[in-house]
Formats: C-alpha cells, sequence, structure tokens
C-alpha cells in the first residue's frame, strides 16, 4: 500500500509539465538513436551528462530513462527493416522480422514489436514498483563484506557472459579497475597512476571514461570499416494486427517479461540472453514451428517484450543496490554521482520524490512511445539515409564540448583521445566495453568495502566470509566459474557414450 500511496505521488511530479518534456524528448531522443545503426542508449546518455549539469535532477534521470527504453523501442525498426539492429537487445528481431520485412509483412512486424515493449515496459514497471522498496529494505542490513560480495559477482558476471572469451571479458574488466585506481588513495591520500600531475590527483571523471569508450572509440572504429553507401529502407505500411497475429502473439508478450526481468536485475549482460532464451522458448511452445527462419511473428513479440521488461529489472538492482548490470545503468549511475546522489537501500528514504517521479515517468514514457512508434515507423526508418561521415563527426564534436564541459580543462580532452582509443583498441581485439566501464565506477567502491571489511576483522581474510549472504554469493561466483568446465565434462561424457552404445550396436549387428 504504501508503495502504491508513492507511485501516486511519483505521477504528480512526473506529470508536470516540465517533467513531461523532458520525458517526451527522452522518448524521442532514444527512439532516433535506436534507429540508427551503432549508436546505443548508452552512448546517447553519456554525450548527454555533461549538457544535464544545470538540469533538475529529476527532469535529467527522467529525460534518461526515456531515452533508455526509446533505444529499446527504436532498435527493433532497421532490425526488422534492414536486417541492421541499431541496438544489441534487438539482435534477435532480425531473424524473424527481417524476413517478415522481405515478405512485405514489415507493418506487422513494427506493430509486434512496439506492442510486444510496451506489454514488456509496463508489466516489468510493475515488478518494479512491488519489488524495488522491499530489495531496498532487505539491502539496508547489507554490511561491507556482503557489499565486496555483489561486486565480486557483478565483476565475474560481467566477465563471464560478455565478449568472445572469459579472458577478453577480464582484461577489459582489468582496463576499467586500472583507470579507477587514478588519483589519490581515499584512505591514505596517496597518489597514484597520476605521473605527477595535480589534475589527475582527482582521477577521471566517469563522465569522460564512458564517453571516450563509448562515443570516441566507436566513432574511430566506424571511421577505419566505413562504407559510403547507406542501405535503403523498406516502405511498410501503417502497422496494424490482425486477428490471427494478436492470437499468436499475445501469450509471447506476456511471458517475455518473465525471462526479461530477472535477467535484468542481475549481472549477465543487459538484454542479450534473455531475448535469445525469449526466442528458444517461442520455438519451441509454438505451434508454428515451420515458419521459424521465415517470418514467425512469435519471434518478434516474444524477445522484444523481454527486451523492454529487462530495463525495468536493471533499474531495480541499480536503484536499490546500486549495482549496474548493463551499460546505460553503468553510465545512469554516473550521472547520480554527479548530482552527488548514492544510489543503494536508502535512496528511496532520502530521494523519493526523484525515484518515485523517476518510476512513474516510465509508465508515462511507455505511452508515449507506443503513440510515436505504431504511426512513425517509415519516418524513423528514413534517419538511415543521413551519410555516416556526418553522423559521426557530430558525435566527435558533441563528445569533445561534453568532456571539456566536465571540468573546463584542455586536458580533458587529451584524456578523452586517449581512452576513446583505448575503445577502439578494445573493438579491435574484441574485448567487450562494459566490463571495462562497471570496473571504472564499482573499482574504487569495491576497493573501499574490501578495507572496511578487512578493518573490522582486524585484517582476517575470514572477515570477507563471516556473513550467510557473502557465503551465498561467493557460492553463485563458484558456480558461474565452474559451469563451463562441468558443462563440458557432462557433454564429452555423453559423446562418449553415444559412440560407445553406437559401436556396440554395430558390433552387434555385425
Amino acid at each position: 500500500m504504501d508503495s502504491l500511496n508513492s507511485l501516486l505521488d511519483g505521477f504528480g511530479t512526473a506529470l508536470t509539465p516540465m517533467n513531461l518534456l523532458w520525458a517526451a524528448i527522452g522518448v524521442l531522443l532514444g527512439t532516433a538513436i535506436g534507429v540508427l545503426p551503432g549508436i546505443g542508449p548508452a552512448m546517447a546518455v553519456a554525450l548527454l551528462l555533461p549538457v544535464t549539469y544545470g538540469l533538475d535532477p529529476t527532469g535529467a534521470f527522467i529525460m534518461f530513462a526515456g531515452i533508455y527504453y526509446g533505444a529499446m523501442f527504436g532498435g527493433s525498426t532497421t532490425s526488422i527493416l534492414l536486417n541492421t539492429p541499431g541496438e544489441s537487445a534487438a539482435v534477435v528481431a532480425a531473424i524473424e522480422g527481417n524476413p517478415m520485412a522481405k515478405a512485405g509483412r514489415g507493418a506487422q512486424a513494427l506493430a509486434a514489436a512496439a506492442i510486444g515493449h510496451f506489454a514488456g515496459g509496463m508489466i516489468g514497471t510493475i515488478l518494479l514498483v512491488a519489488l524495488a522498496p522491499t530489495v531496498a529494505s532487505l539491502a539496508i542490513g547489507i554490511g561491507a563484506p556482503d557489499y565486496f560480495a555483489i561486486m565480486v559477482l557483478a565483476f565475474i558476471a560481467v566477465t563471464s557472459v560478455l565478449g568472445a572469451s572469459r579472458i577478453r571479458g577480464l582484461a577489459s574488466l582489468l582496463i576499467g579497475l586500472t583507470i579507477g585506481l587514478v588519483g589519490l588513495d581515499q584512505m591514505t591520500g596517496q597518489q597514484r597512476l597520476t605521473f605527477g600531475s595535480l589534475q589527475l590527483a582527482d582521477g577521471v571523471d566517469v563522465v569522460i571514461v564512458a564517453v571516450g569508450l563509448f562515443a570516441i572509440g566507436e566513432a574511430l572504429w566506424v571511421a577505419a570499416h566505413l562504407r559510403r553507401t547507406t542501405g535503403e529502407p523498406i516502405p511498410v505500411g501503417r502497422p496494424w494486427l490482425g486477428r490471427g497475429d494478436l492470437r499468436r502473439t499475445w501469450k509471447p508478450w506476456l511471458r517475455g517479461p518473465l525471462i526479461g526481468f530477472p535477467f535484468g536485475a542481475i549481472p549477465a549482460g543487459g538484454a542479450e540472453i534473455p531475448t535469445f532464451l525469449s526466442y528458444v522458448t517461442e520455438k519451441r511452445l509454438s505451434k508454428h514451428r515451420a515458419q521459424f527462419g521465415k517470418g514467425a511473428i512469435e519471434g518478434v513479440a516474444g524477445p522484444e517484450s523481454a527486451a523492454s521488461a529487462s530495463a525495468a529489472g536493471t533499474l531495480v538492482s541499480m536503484l536499490t543496490l546500486g549495482l549496474p548490470t548493463t551499460a546505460v545503468a553503468a553510465v545512469m549511475l554516473a550521472a547520480f554521482q554527479q548530482y552527488g546522489i548514492q544510489p543503494g537501500p536508502l535512496l528511496f528514504e532520502r530521494e523519493p520524490e526523484l525515484v518515485w517521479g523517476l518510476i512513474a515517468s516510465l509508465f508515462v514514457g511507455m505511452v508515449l512511445l507506443l503513440a510515436l512508434n505504431l504511426p512513425l515507423a517509415p519516418v524513423w526508418a528514413k534517419l538511415l539515409r543521413i551519410p555516416r561521415p556526418y553522423l559521426y563527426a557530430g558525435i566527435l564534436f558533441f563528445a569533445a564540448v561534453g568532456a571539456y564541459a566536465v571540468g573546463g580543462e584542455s586536458l580533458d580532452l587529451v584524456i578523452l583521445l586517449i581512452i576513446g582509443l583505448i575503445g577502439f583498441g578494445m573493438r579491435r581485439y574484441g574485448l567487450p566495453v562494459l566490463p571495462a566501464v562497471i570496473g571504472v565506477i564499482l573499482g574504487p567502491a569495491a576497493e573501499q568495502q574490501l578495507r572496511r571489511a578487512l578493518q573490522i576483522s582486524d585484517g582476517s581474510v575470514t572477515g570477507l566470509v563471516n556473513t550467510p549472504f557473502s557465503v551465498t554469493v561467493y557460492a553463485i561466483v563458484a558456480l558461474i566459474l565452474a559451469w563451463p568446465l562441468v558443462y563440458r565434462v557432462v557433454v564429452v561424457r555423453r559423446r562418449g557414450d553415444r559412440e560407445k552404445g553406437g559401436k556396440t550396436g554395430a558390433v552387434s549387428g555385425g
């Protein structure tokens, strides 16, 4: 009941004319950004961080949330029409959406994706309202050993799930942790990795790191592989679903959030895994399996609903524990720090207007997005005709202006370029960017919690595992690390047993 009253107060905040304007700007920007390939919501939020310094925090976060959800909506448009996902969560939508578009059913695919996002976002946000205060109240009793264990879980999970290999994920995390070490030691005041520069004593600003790795790194990577030709959008009619399509899509729309929300709340790399799992689930449960791979509408509806619900799950971990589980959440956590606000168990008590205004704005944003995406899908597709040299030149310009605005120091531009080159190198060698960003943000906090836990236990390592919660978390970490090895052993044994069975059968048959 308290949550419902708080949510009603949140609607009072979200429905003010100014905050409605920020929500509308956010969903418009997010949808446009999601449509453009290679420009994800993380880059958009990172670019806008310096611009929002003078804004009221509530308005800024309402706009950021609009961008996040809007990019999820927009990413599926190019995925379906051009087989070019505008956002990583929309990759699965191309499997069935693009064959539908080629068969002249692009309008139906876009409608299934848009309504799927609406349904998934609504269900996910309702779960956010129901669960977030409970998680926050439980998290108040969490101590330093427990927080350190959670951060270790975030590091291990994000390096294990993302990228082509664990080694590359770990290398990316180490890059982030190293950047996070720059500056003065918070406990001893000793300089670390400052190379004698007083300007680096405060460390490298998270905004500069995020903009450098996402925007500059991506722009340099695209410039190195620039193609001057742009894909021509497939013309689409008015998105509308018939009765047959609705019968096939309503169950996937409802099943998607059950997969997407839990995965969003844990550090497992965002919406990519739940969208794939949703696709596999719909393929198994569908009565039209033969159509999969040729344009099955269930393969669009389920994954897109799961993607939208995962965004709500991401906000649960970020708001209640201060734990970013996706790149966007990591950048939004940097935005909280920019305003001097620390997400965590006490956030709901200290900043109720901001938190509940933000949550209420998600419901408003969903309605705005559905109203925008159903009629304007053909218009968004035309954004693909912008020549890439102009597009990325603009990104570089705004990135440089934003980085300079952080501290007004020319050294910030040099650091931005260096981190951008690191981001380019990471893409060149297949290193995922998210572990590096999480390393920069969570690294200093993990170090602080580690030291606190050791101080409480007089330097004994057992102080890190002296609570049931921390032991449980480390057991999950061990399971994540051991699972690939166990899986390989089981698979090899099964294959060996099958081969032996096959040989025995051949001998007896002979």
